[in-house]
This record gives C-alpha cells, sequence and structure tokens, in this order.
C-alpha cells in the first residue's frame, strides 16, 4: 500500500548514502552478511539469493522519489486536486458498476463500504491502471541497502518480498510495483500482501495484480484487520473559531481528544463513533480548516501514514458513492 504508504524524509542527504553498491552489491559486506542471514534462517539457496544480486544496481531514482514524497511537499489545496479529478471519480462509479458483486460480498463480510474500498483501488492505482513500473526487488533492495533512514524496515520488506516470492513459485526478479516496493492493484507492501491479501475469487491463489476480487477482499480484510468500524463516520469539519480547537491539536495520527474534551470547547460533533478522535488541520483554499477524525479515518491512515492521503481517499469515496445513488 503505498499501502502502507509511508510519508518518509532523507535525514542527512544524499551525501549520507552508500557508494559500496555502485561496484556491485555483490561487492557490498552488508549485502553478503544478509545472504548469510536469509540463506541459514530461511533455507533460501545461496547462490540463488547471489545470482538476484548480481542481476541489479542501485536505483537511484527510487531514493529521490522517496526522499521527497507528495504528501510532505504538498498542502491540501494542492494534494486534493490529484485524486478529485473527474476520470477519477466517473472511472470509479463504472468501477462499482462493474464490480458491485464483490464489493457487496466484501462489504457484507468485513463492513467496510464499498465506496471506501473503491476509493482506495482508485488513490492507489486509478482502479487497476497504473501499478508502478519499477522492478520490485531492485527497488527494495536499495531502500534496504542504500537508504540508511529505514534500512532497516526496507530489509525487513526485502525479506518479507523473497519469502513472498518461495510461497508463490515466483522469480523475485520479474515483478514491478511502486518505488517503494508496493504491489499490485491496492499497492500492498510484501508483509501486507503475505499478512492481509485474501483469495476472493476461489481460484486457489491470492493475485492482487489480475484479480479485481482478490483486491477488494483484500483492501476490505486489511482494513477490518486495522480497526475499521462497520457504520462509524470517518470525518467531518469543525466550523468553529481557532481558539476553540487549536488547544485540541496534538502530534501523530492516533485519536487522542475525547469528547468530553470537545465538549468543554464548546464542540459538538455530528458523526457517529466510539472512542476518541483526532484534530487536525489542513490547508484548503481558503486558509486553514479545522477537522475531526474519527477511529475510521485513522484505520485509513494506516494505509498510508498521511491525513493528506486519509482525506483524499474519503472525499472520493464520499464523491463517488453520491454519482452512484443518483443514478
Amino acid at each position: 500500500m503505498r499501502h502502507q504508504f509511508f510519508a518518509l524524509s532523507l535525514f542527512g542527504g544524499l551525501a549520507a548514502l552508500s557508494t559500496t553498491a555502485q561496484a556491485g552489491y555483490l561487492d557490498n559486506p552488508d549485502v553478503r552478511d544478509y545472504i548469510d542471514e536469509i540463506s541459514t534462517g530461511h533455507a533460501i539457496a545461496r547462490a540463488r539469493l547471489e545470482s538476484y544480486f548480481a542481476a541489479i544496481d542501485r536505483q537511484d531514482s527510487v531514493i529521490e522519489k522517496i526522499s521527497r514524497p507528495a504528501e510532505k511537499r504538498l498542502e491540501w489545496k494542492d494534494y486534493r486536486p490529484i485524486f478529485l479529478k473527474e476520470d477519477r471519480i466517473t472511472q470509479g462509479v463504472a468501477f462499482m458498476r462493474e464490480y458491485a458483486a464483490p464489493l457487496s460480498a466484501a462489504e457484507l463480510r468485513w463492513g467496510v463500504p464499498a465506496e471506501i474500498i473503491t476509493a482506495i483501488i482508485g488513490v492507489e492505482t486509478k482502479y487497476g491502471r497504473i501499478t508502478g513500473s519499477h522492478p520490485v526487488f531492485s527497488s527494495v533492495a536499495t531502500l534496504a541497502f542504500d537508504y540508511p533512514p529505514r534500512a532497516k524496515f526496507f530489509r525487513s520488506e526485502l525479506t518479507e518480498y523473497l519469502l513472498f516470492a518461495e510461497e508463490e513459485g515466483f522469480d523475485p526478479l520479474s515483478l514491478k510495483g511502486s518505488y517503494a516496493g508496493a504491489m499490485g492493484m491496492p499497492q500492498f507492501i510484501s508483509s501486507s500482501y503475505r499478512r492481509y491479501a485474501v483469495d476472493f475469487d476461489g481460484d486457489g491463489k491470492r493475485d492482487l495484480f489480475n484479480s479485481v476480487a482478490d483486491a477488494i477482499g483484500s483492501v476490505a480484510n486489511y482494513f477490518a484487520e486495522h480497526g475499521w468500524t462497520k457504520g462509524e463516520a470517518v470525518t467531518e469539519r469543525l466550523r468553529v473559531p481557532a481558539d476553540q480547537y487549536k488547544p485540541l491539536l496534538r502530534k501523530g495520527l492516533k485519536p487522542q481528544i475525547s469528547r468530553t474534551a470537545l465538549a468543554e470547547k464548546g464542540i459538538s460533533l455530528s458523526g457517529k463513533s466510539q472512542g476518541d478522535l483526532l484534530i487536525y488541520t489542513l490547508q484548503g483554499d481558503q486558509g486553514e480548516e479545522a477537522w475531526a477524525g474519527h477511529n475510521n479515518f485513522y484505520v485509513i491512515t494506516r494505509y498510508n501514514h498521511s491525513p493528506l492521503y486519509a482525506m483524499a481517499v474519503f472525499e472520493l469515496s464520499e464523491k463517488i458513492r453520491q454519482r452512484r445513488e443518483a443514478e
């Protein structure tokens, strides 16, 4: 998931990156140690692992992209138009119409609205049209060994990818995805693919590249596993003076503000939900906007740790739902 797609920043600049990979990954001692670890711990033949690393080079474009993610560079007023374009809305309506049966089945089973599932796939890959052109193994290896800020995370993802390839019986050099190694229609990273992907079309395979039903079921399962609550609200605009909401702002995305605390500031909510809320601000076309995110909003940010992303998914889902209901 771009699925979970981290808004990462490059600490220390490109100068901090290792140069050993330029001479070949097999010349990198860290890579040699990694091969020893994986071949011993997971019984993958050393020669095969060496052949994978011998076939790749560092992907500088991957480092450049992960150093400047849109979620960090743009304000809401600039980010929103990327995903709320007319074609993405109309394609979403068509997607819901064409795949009404698996969407309905997924909503019934996992409690996640069909329009939310649709919007995730719409935001991630334009409903399967754009699934990524970066070789997954090269991209993840680059981030694992040439991107110090998140090397530990991406080495773990590289291991997940190799295990995934072993389990599913494919060549690790064969798949393409996002610059961060996300794959298929819903853009699952390797650990998410192994943990949350489901066979929803009953053919015995979990295929997020070619099976729309599997993609739909897997997104719904991912949300359910991260705490989506059926029938509860996602987020709502607060139209109150700044001195009422600013004291309630907190760092991070996890809901921390009780309804009692909101009431004490004279803020009432219309959306149904249980538990604490996240109070956050966005820079809209008319200036700063204040919003209250319910738990389901937080669940969307588990897919991509950005309030901009969650807002794009929510607003696109609303546009698609309204159009669909008007048909």
